[in-house]
């Protein structure tokens, strides 16, 4: 059986630019990554790990199938 292939899509820059304006930097700062690494995950060229997303979710103050989800 072939699964399909799925791709990670997420809402991060929108809620965190709701978010008091977060600047890319400063949220990567809160979440222990770089901002270019930041850049990718919102430009959705960079599955982050599990743990990014929780503190990504943690730190936007949103549910995290919110922010992340699966489209195939």
């Amino acid at each position: 059986m072939k699964l399909k292939e799925s791709i990670v899509k997420n809402k991060v820059k929108v809620a965190r630019i709701e978010k008091n304006n977060l600047t890319q930097g400063e949220l990567a700062k809160l979440v222990g990554v770089t901002r270019q690494t930041m850049n990718l995950i919102e430009a959705n060229k960079y599955n982050p790990t599990i743990r990014v997303c929780l503190l990504i979710s943690k730190h936007l103050e949103r549910p995290l199938d919110e922010l992340f989800w699966l489209e195939e």
